[in-house]
């Protein structure tokens, strides 16, 4: 008589793979967050950066002026196609929106001191008064 040999996987079999599978996908996954919040992050503070060279020039070509609002930038993209949108993530929806004051109002966006006479006329800075993956605060950089 020839014996019939089942082959497959025992149920413990099958419960150990799962449990090793939980395990690292335990470990893997508040990783993958993190690094998905630091690239959020970067994609603002490149943004910030790339609307200060902006000013920049355009401070340069106006011969020491600074523009009225941040939209003038973006006119016949010269200096900025548009002004991108800043992302804070778990704070504040992405946002494009710039706030015309000297001091932020945590609302998301940008604010942009375009008051003139003052120490920061013509600065720019992340309107969020939270802090990022590092624990700096939005609006200090």
């Amino acid at each position: 008589m020839v014996k019939i040999r089942n082959s497959g996987f025992t149920l413990i079999e099958l419960m150990v793979v799962v449990a090793i599978i939980a395990i690292l996908a335990a470990v893997i996954i508040p990783h993958f967050s993190d690094s998905l919040r630091l690239s959020t992050e970067g994609y603002t503070k490149g943004s910030l950066g790339t609307i200060r060279k902006a000013l920049s020039v355009y401070y340069g070509d106006m011969e020491g002026q600074y523009p009225d609002d941040l939209p003038t930038l973006t006119q016949s993209s010269r200096y900025l196609r548009r002004i991108a949108p800043a992302r804070l993530p778990g704070y504040h929806s992405d946002s494009s929106t710039v706030l015309n004051a000297a001091d932020s109002d945590d609302t998301g966006g940008w604010v942009y001191n375009n008051i003139p006479n003052t120490t920061a006329f013509g600065a720019i800075h992340v309107n969020c008064t939270h802090t990022d993956a590092k624990g700096s605060v939005w609006t200090n950089y």
